[in-house]
């Protein structure tokens, strides 16, 4: 949620208050303690300006003050003055139902006052209600000023809805008045990604430059943008300087703490149903016990899901810090003498990079999350291998590569239960030779697709089998497709489904089709798992280079193609030659997989190992 705003009313370029009109934020005044003294001048106060002026004093006082007023006096035409300041106060002190009535309330009383329609649109998004917060928002009509702001609310909330097109006709209307927003910019140009709107970056406003959209378009939307690991390392330092601000002080001993055991802690908000936590789960269960101890640091949604069930359990400590601040999450994890913290998010959403500037643990290292640097200056390694960081890239990158020996990605051995699926029951012809791409269609680039329609005309039987992800991509690729000339029906798009199916369906294509720059990482280890064979184009960022990485662990290599004209060759001949096709496929590369990356406590000693070796000690 947005802060609403941080004074009484009136607020910058609202309408003009009642004459004698004061605001209620804190004056020298003090209310009487007494409820009958209290309710007495509540009664004899006149009109609003008088009980607003009378609420100057401390915000609990001032909030009974106007609740007293309020129910005697709720419906005059001037009341809206008292519900907005009540809104105010409430908001600051956490009761968001309550805040969010008074702001509507005020709101109903005067349609023209945007900063109650604005608040309670803030307050309903906070409180779950989406549809709620849109529909206030869309009432507000504020001012030129309060336009951007009222323009990007909306464009946030619209694009959280899963309503693109009007998410970025928002977002733009926004930085049509001011075109130098970066969060707005970010929020656009991953939308425009989302909805295969290329390029991605040409958001049409005056005054906006490309280097400018470039550099502002946020530490995720460049991860597929950007085959460069020292742009990437740009932007996401822009971002850090923008939205993380320097505490100014570090709390824990830089020569570190003297334990029997490593205390290690995971930083995340992604204990819950997501990838990070499937992969991750089989790591957390084997670290060894007379070794290192494991405190989770969760700020995740209590989904009730098996995943996060298993997490926990794995946990030797879990530590909830979702109602703490940074600062207050900072200390308890000190407090803790946590020797190494690790951070599961990086720089995707829900992180908490906040805390890690306070520097809670004497090292500290960023893992899975996010795939490309975090360039936190309290940050000292980002977990990594020598395929997706080579030695030569070492400089491009923050904080320092600490390289896992094998494939740095951890995953979970156990066997899942699958149901049965058959080509015909997902709409797949017995016959056909079947590309597959389940992934966002955010990391469908432009050249990505126009290399698969020349791969598709090269190989005119093949089919193309992408995930159902939103409307406007949908859309987007399929026309397209039409405009290279090939049939709409050789272009399938598959409906999304619960994980065990989602895994199963992968066993029914031919040979999945990698993105760039932006690689599958869970997806991929899944065909491979499931003996789906992964054609790859290895780039220069981290990001280019997991699929390589992935492949070379489970003796793949010939899937790892060094340009785009060999990664198009390579499909076309795979799929017009039988012969040309992986000998390691089906059952046999399930097996490689289960021996290899599945193989988790091989890969629990070599993470260890890459831990122990940065261990401080004093």
């Amino acid at each position: 949620m947005t802060d609403m705003p941080q004074t009484a009313f009136p607020p910058s370029g609202g309408p003009t208050p009642p004459a004698g009109f004061l605001s209620g934020n804190g004056g020298a005044k003090d209310l009487p303690p007494d409820l009958d003294a209290l309710t007495r001048q509540a009664a004899a106060c006149g009109d609003a300006a008088a009980v607003v002026e009378l609420a100057a004093g401390t915000p609990e006082a001032a909030a009974r003050l106007y609740r007293i007023w309020l129910e005697l006096n709720g419906t005059r035409p001037d009341a809206w003055a008292a519900w907005f300041n009540l809104s105010v106060l409430l908001n600051a002190a956490g009761d968001l139902a309550g805040a969010y009535e008074a702001a509507a309330q005020a709101h109903r009383i005067k349609p023209d006052l945007w900063q109650a329609a604005l608040a309670a649109g803030q307050a309903a998004e906070a409180l779950g209600d989406r549809a709620a917060a849109i529909a206030f928002l869309r009432q507000a009509l504020p001012p030129a000023e309060g336009r951007v702001a009222l323009h990007k609310q909306l464009g946030r909330m619209l694009e959280l809805d899963k309503r693109l097109d009007a998410s970025a006709e928002e977002l733009r209307a926004s930085l049509l008045i001011d075109p130098h927003q970066p969060d707005v910019i970010q929020h656009l140009v991953h939308t425009r990604q989302k909805m295969a709107a290329w390029p991605v970056t040409d958001l049409r406003v005056p005054g906006l430059t490309a280097a400018e959209a470039e550099l502002w378009c946020g530490p995720l939307a460049t991860l597929a943008l950007h085959d460069d690991p020292a742009m990437q390392r740009r932007v996401a330092a822009d971002w850090i300087a923008r939205n993380v601000p320097d505490p100014g002080q570090r709390l824990a001993p830089a020569a570190g703490y003297r334990h029997d055991r490593v205390r290690l802690g995971y930083l995340s908000s992604d204990f819950c149903r997501h990838a990070m936590s499937y992969l991750i789960a089989e790591l957390l269960e084997r670290h060894d016990r007379d070794r290192f101890e494991i405190t989770g640091y969760c700020d995740s949604p209590e989904d009730g899901s098996d995943i996060r069930a298993r997490i926990l359990a794995a946990l030797d400590r879990h530590v909830p810090i979702g109602a703490l601040g940074d600062e207050e999450a900072a200390r308890r994890i000190r407090a803790d003498e946590i020797d190494i913290l690790i951070d599961l998010n990086g720089l995707t959403s829900g992180g908490r990079p906040g805390i890690l500037r306070w520097k809670p643990a004497p090292v500290q290292a960023t893992y899975l999350g996010y795939i490309g640097s975090v360039p936190l200056p309290e940050l000292d390694w980002l977990l990594c291998d020598g395929i997706t960081v080579p030695e030569a890239e070492t400089t491009s990158y923050a904080p320092a590569p600490l390289r896992i020996e094998g494939c740095y990605q951890a995953n979970d051995g156990r066997a899942p239960e699958l149901p049965e699926v058959r080509r015909a029951s997902e709409g797949l012809p017995e016959d056909r030779f079947v590309f597959v791409c389940v992934s966002h269609h955010y990391k469908i680039t432009a050249p990505v697709f126009a290399a698969w329609c020349r791969i598709a005309a090269a190989a005119p039987e093949a089919l193309f089998w992408l995930i159902e992800d939103t409307p406007e991509s949908v859309a987007a690729l399929s026309e397209r497709w039409q405009a290279a000339g090939l049939a709409p029906d050789r272009l399938i798009f598959a409906p999304r489904v619960d994980p065990a199916r989602y895994r199963a369906r992968l066993a029914l294509g031919d040979l999945f089709l990698d993105t760039t720059p932006y690689n599958a990482g869970t997806i991929a280890s899944d065909a491979l798992r499931m003996g789906l064979p992964v054609l790859t184009l290895a780039g220069r960022s981290f990001s280019a280079r997991m699929g390589a990485s992935l492949l070379t662990a489970v003796g793949l290599t010939e899937c790892i193609a060094t340009d785009p004209e060999d990664y198009m060759r390579r499909a076309v001949a795979m799929a017009t030659d039988p012969s040309r096709r992986p000998g390691l496929r089906g059952p046999a590369l399930a097996a490689r997989w289960r021996a290899t990356l599945g193989d988790g406590a091989a890969f629990t000693r070599r993470f260890e190992a890459a831990l122990i070796s940065v261990l401080k000690r004093p």
